[in-house]
């Protein structure tokens, strides 16, 4: 995927459909989650480190855009990166892909906080360094 480094796949389970056997929408922004995580798992150390680190990354904002209709058994690929680290925040973009065949996209926004005070945070240069690598247009 073009401008895209990192993916993970995802099998769609019987409990994230609806009595048709359609991905409920709601089950998307969990498959976002699970990316983003993996991507943190690969590039960071884990999310466990960043928390073990004092911080917490709290969701501020998830957009999706949904292109096709996914069902129960499919493997989708979801596609992270992530665009933009400014100050104490920093955005996922996301594409969703059956095959060549885009299904949704999107992106999510995080903010860095301290884990004991939850005051904003600068995301740390460590962070940003390591979720930034291969990502063409972050930072």
């Amino acid at each position: 995927m073009e401008g895209f480094s990192f993916s993970t796949d995802v099998r769609i389970r019987f409990a994230e459909t609806d009595a048709q056997g359609i991905a409920h929408h709601a089950s998307f922004v969990v498959w976002l989650e699970v990316a983003r995580v993996a991507h943190l798992a690969e590039r960071a150390g884990g999310y466990q480190l960043v928390r073990e680190r004092g911080l917490e990354a709290l969701t501020t904002e998830v957009r999706l855009r949904y292109h096709r209709a996914a069902y129960f058994d499919e493997t989708l690929t979801v596609w992270a990166r992530c665009v933009d680290v400014r100050g104490a925040r920093f955005t996922y973009e996301y594409r969703i892909e059956r095959g060549t065949e885009l299904v949704a996209d999107g992106y999510t926004r995080h903010a860095t906080v301290d884990r004991e005070t939850h005051r904003p945070t600068r995301v740390p240069s460590w962070l940003a360094d390591a979720i930034a690598t291969g990502d063409s247009s972050a930072r």
